[in-house]
């Protein structure tokens, strides 16, 4: 077996539970999931929730050690404008585009004092059309 095959499959699996954490966390907050790890040609999208009457487009990121700064850092302009473009899809598919409010949110699990601390940036950026 290769060894690098565990490693990816363990970064996987803790990509996963940081999703479904950021997801519980938003829904004790009230917001209803519609998508999961939406994908399509444009990109991937970890979360799609809806908060009242807003959509809201969820970047989970994970960090086990912030020597290489920190979650939030790590989303930069190319990833951003890749959200933005799958967001921009997903809409039109629904035809939602210029008809609904949305925001995109930034879901940061990092180690804090032993513990992971989950920090949750509500529109953290803005679509610049």
């Amino acid at each position: 077996m290769c060894p690098y095959a565990t490693a990816s499959s363990s970064k996987i699996e803790r990509g996963r539970h940081a999703e479904q954490q950021a997801c519980d966390f938003l829904m004790s907050q009230g917001f209803r999931l519609l998508e999961k790890n939406y994908r399509c040609r444009c990109g991937e999208i970890d979360l799609i929730m809806q908060d009242q009457k807003d959509i809201v487009f969820v970047e989970v990121r994970n960090r086990s050690r912030t020597d290489y700064g920190n979650a939030f850092d790590s989303i930069d302009r190319r990833k951003r404008a890749k959200l933005i473009k799958t967001a921009t899809y997903y809409l039109q598919v629904k035809q939602w585009l210029y008809k609904v409010h949305s925001r995109f949110d930034v879901i940061a699990l990092h180690p804090v004092a032993g513990s992971i601390k989950l920090e949750w940036i509500k529109n953290a950026f803005t679509a610049e059309f």
